[in-house]
C-alpha cells in the first residue's frame, strides 16, 4: 500500500502531468520536448534554491534570506568581475561567503535558541542592504567567460537543448537526493525536523547539523545566485525579489511538510516544474496576467497545506 508521505509526491506529479496535457490539447507547439526542456532553463537558479530550502524545512526551520543572498551573490560578483577579478576566483568566493552567511545564521538559531524565522528575516534584510552599500545601480556583465557560459546551449537528439545553468541544477538536485537519504547527515535533518528534543536524547548532532541545514542552504542560494547571474548577465540589488516565497511555496507544492520531519527533493523538482508549467500555460494563453501565476500558486498552496493537514490527523488518529 501506498504510505502516506508519499500522497503528495504524486498528488505534484499527477497535478504536473495534467497540466501538461491539458496545455498540449490547448496550444499548438505546447507538447515539445523544448518546451519541457524550457522549464528547467528558465527555473534553474529556483531549483537550487528550492533544494537547500527543502533540507532547511525538513528540519524543521525557515530560511527567508535566500532571495537577498541571490542579490548579494550577483553584486558582489558584477562588481568584482568588472574589476577586473577572476572568474576562477569570483565564483568559489561568492560561495564561501553565502555558505558562511548560512552558518552564521544556524549557529545563532541553535546557540541563542531564537526562532529561525526572526534570525533569517534579520538576514533577508541585512543581505538585502548589502547590496545597496555596493551599488545603487545595475552593474552589467560583459567578461567573456560569463557572456560565453550565458550563451552555450548544448544540444540534444531532436534539435533541442539545455544551457549550462541547467546542468548545474540537476547535478545539485542528484547530491541532494543523495545526501538525503544515503548520508548520516541527511538521516540526523530528517531525525530533527521529526522530534529535536529526541534527536537530543538519541545523541544526534543537532547543533552541528543545524548549522550544516542552513550552511548548505546559503551554499545553495549563493550557487543560484552564480546561475542567476549567468542568467541576467547583470548585478542588481532587486534581483530575485520574493524568491524565498517561491522557493517555499515550490517545497510545500513538492510534498515537505512545514512542520518538519518529512520531504523530499524529487518532489520539490516537480513543485518547481509547476510553477514554471503555469508561468509558460500563462504566456502560451497571451490574453492573461502574469499575476495569475501567483493566484494559482496560492491555490495550489492551500490545497497541499490542507492534504498535509488531512495527512496528519490521520497519522494521528493511527497511533491513537
Amino acid at each position: 500500500m501506498l504510505k502516506r508521505q508519499y500522497i503528495p509526491i504524486f498528488v505534484t506529479i499527477g497535478l504536473f502531468a495534467l497540466m501538461f496535457a491539458a496545455g498540449s490539447f490547448r496550444y499548438t507547439g505546447f507538447f515539445s520536448l523544448q518546451v519541457l526542456l524550457n522549464l528547467l532553463i528558465d527555473n534553474a537558479f529556483l531549483l537550487i534554491t528550492a533544494v537547500g530550502m527543502t533540507f532547511v524545512i525538513v528540519s524543521g526551520g525557515i530560511d527567508l534570506s535566500v532571495g537577498s543572498v541571490i542579490a548579494l551573490t550577483t553584486m558582489i560578483s558584477a562588481s568584482l568581475v568588472q574589476a577586473g577579478w577572476s572568474p576562477a576566483v569570483v565564483i568559489p568566493l561568492v560561495l564561501v561567503l553565502g555558505a558562511a552567511f548560512g552558518w552564521g545564521m544556524g549557529a545563532m538559531i541553535h546557540y541563542f535558541k531564537i526562532q529561525p524565522f526572526i534570525v533569517t528575516l534579520a538576514g533577508m534584510f541585512l543581505a538585502r542592504g548589502l547590496c545597496y552599500m555596493i551599488n545603487i545601480n545595475t552593474i552589467t556583465i560583459d567578461n567573456p567567460f560569463y557572456v560565453a557560459v550565458a550563451q552555450t546551449k548544448i544540444p540534444l537528439p531532436g534539435g533541442s537543448f539545455i544551457t549550462i545553468s541547467v546542468l548545474i541544477a540537476l547535478v545539485v538536485v542528484l547530491l541532494g537526493v543523495y545526501i538525503a537519504h544515503y548520508t548520516r547527515f541527511g538521516r540526523n535533518t530528517y531525525a530533527i525536523g521529526g522530534s529535536e528534543p529526541s534527536a537530543i536524547l538519541m545523541g544526534l548532532p543537532v547543533g552541528l547539523t543545524k548549522m550544516g541545514v542552513y550552511a548548505m542552504s546559503g551554499f545553495c542560494s549563493a550557487l543560484a545566485g552564480v546561475v542567476f547571474t549567468f542568467y541576467m548577465l547583470s548585478g542588481y540589488g532587486l534581483h530575485a525579489m520574493g524568491m524565498e516565497l517561491d522557493a517555499i511555496a515550490a517545497v510545500v507544492i513538492g510534498g515537505t511538510l512545514l512542520t518538519g520531519g518529512v520531504g523530499y527533493i524529487v518532489g520539490t523538482f516537480f513543485g518547481v516544474l509547476m510553477q514554471g508549467g503555469i508561468q509558460t500555460i500563462i504566456s502560451f494563453e497571451g490574453t492573461l496576467s502574469s499575476w495569475w501565476t501567483k493566484i494559482v500558486i496560492g491555490l495550489l498552496l492551500c490545497l497541499f497545506i490542507l492534504l498535509q493537514k488531512w495527512l496528519s490527523e490521520r497519522r494521528w488518529a493511527a497511533k491513537t
